[in-house]
This record gives C-alpha cells, sequence and structure tokens, in this order.
C-alpha cells in the first residue's frame, strides 16, 4: 500500500464522508448555472429579439401542453413521485450513524477475540483523563477493521500546558492504543476545549 492510498484512507475515517451531498449539491448549481445561462442568454437577445420579447412561458409550449394535457399531468406525477423517493431516501441516510468498527484481534475459530468500539472508545479515554490538565475526554472510533482510526476530543483545565499535553497523549496514550489494537499506524483527529477560568465571588 503506497503512501497516499494511506493518506486518502485516513483522511476518509476521520471526517464523515459527504461526498453525495457535495455532488448533490454540485448537481444542483450547475443545473442553476445552466438555466441562469440560457436566460440571460435569450434576455440579451442573442437568440433573436423577437424571441427575447416573448413571454417566459412560450405559448405554443402552452398550447402543446393544452394539447398533451394526460401526458403532462402523468409526466409531472412521475416526476413528483421519483423527487419525492430521493428525498426520503436522502433523508433517511443523512440520519443514519456512522458506522462504529469493532476490531477482531484474534479470529481463530473457536477462540475469536473481538473488541467493540464502546469499549475501544472508553478505554482510550479514561487513559486520556489521566494526562495531567485534560478534565475530560470523549473517543469515538471510526473508519473499518483494517484501517481504524480515532476522533479525540480533550477539554482542558484552565491554565494548562497545550504542547506538553498533546506530547503526552502523542506518546503514551495513542502509542498505547496502537500496542494494544495491534496495529502500527493509528490516524486521530484531535479537538482541544480550553477551560474557563473560574469565576472568582465578589465578597
Amino acid at each position: 500500500m503506497t503512501r497516499s492510498d494511506d493518506e486518502s484512507r485516513s483522511a476518509s475515517a476521520l471526517a464523515r464522508s459527504y461526498r453525495g451531498e457535495r455532488v448533490l449539491t454540485s448537481v444542483i448549481g450547475l443545473v442553476a448555472l445552466l438555466v441562469g445561462v440560457a436566460a440571460l442568454v435569450v434576455g440579451a437577445g442573442w437568440l433573436g429579439t423577437y424571441r427575447a420579447a416573448r413571454p417566459v412561458l412560450d405559448p405554443m409550449a402552452v398550447d402543446w401542453l393544452v394539447r398533451q394535457a394526460l401526458t403532462a399531468r402523468i409526466a409531472a406525477i412521475l416526476l413528483g413521485l421519483a423527487m419525492l423517493v430521493l428525498g426520503l431516501m436522502w433523508f433517511f441516510r443523512s440520519l443514519r450513524p456512522e458506522a462504529r468498527p469493532d476490531l477482531a484481534l484474534d479470529s481463530t475459530i473457536g477462540k475469536g477475540l473481538t473488541v467493540t468500539a464502546g469499549a475501544i472508545s472508553a478505554a482510550i479515554a479514561a487513559d486520556a483523563e489521566q494526562v495531567d490538565g485534560v478534565s475530560r475526554a470523549r473517543v469515538r472510533a471510526v473508519g473499518d477493521r483494517e484501517h481504524p482510526a480515532l476522533r479525540l476530543s480533550l477539554w482542558l483545565r484552565d491554565g494548562s500546558d497545550v504542547k506538553t499535553i498533546w506530547r503526552e497523549i502523542d506518546s503514551t496514550v495513542l502509542r498505547r492504543a496502537r500496542e494494544s489494537l495491534g496495529v502500527e499506524h493509528l490516524p486521530t483527529a484531535v479537538r482541544l476545549e480550553l477551560g474557563a477560568a473560574e469565576r472568582q465571588r465578589v465578597r
């Protein structure tokens, strides 16, 4: 596996895929752009001054729709149903929870050992909370069994040294996680929250 393949898999694991949303947004934007360009071309008279002066709903098109009323209604109903189905599919896809992979540490038949994603997250979070300056930690295991990754959120106490905390997280917590899971690489996205200073009560 090349370095670029490893980096691409890490990136896809650390950030939830929004490829579908981007494709849909791009298609809608392209259609809107084409409609706008067409309206500009017609309005500027590039297709003829007579065509630019005609109403938006071309009388010829309206007459054709009147003559083909049944066909137009059926087409409109089918288009509406298709849009409804696509909208519902998109809605439920957006609500679908992200996969949290379990790791098989031993796949021997009859002696298999699988660690759940929840157990992995809880163990790493508990380890991270032992670091001086970390008040709370939250971990989420993402990716797949072959290429796991982590999302690590840390809440730091006020006045903590961020560089020292990160060095300890990287050299101890993440190192132990890699050794425990038996993986050489464990891509991790870290999010830090700095605690606010405690309010002093005025007497």
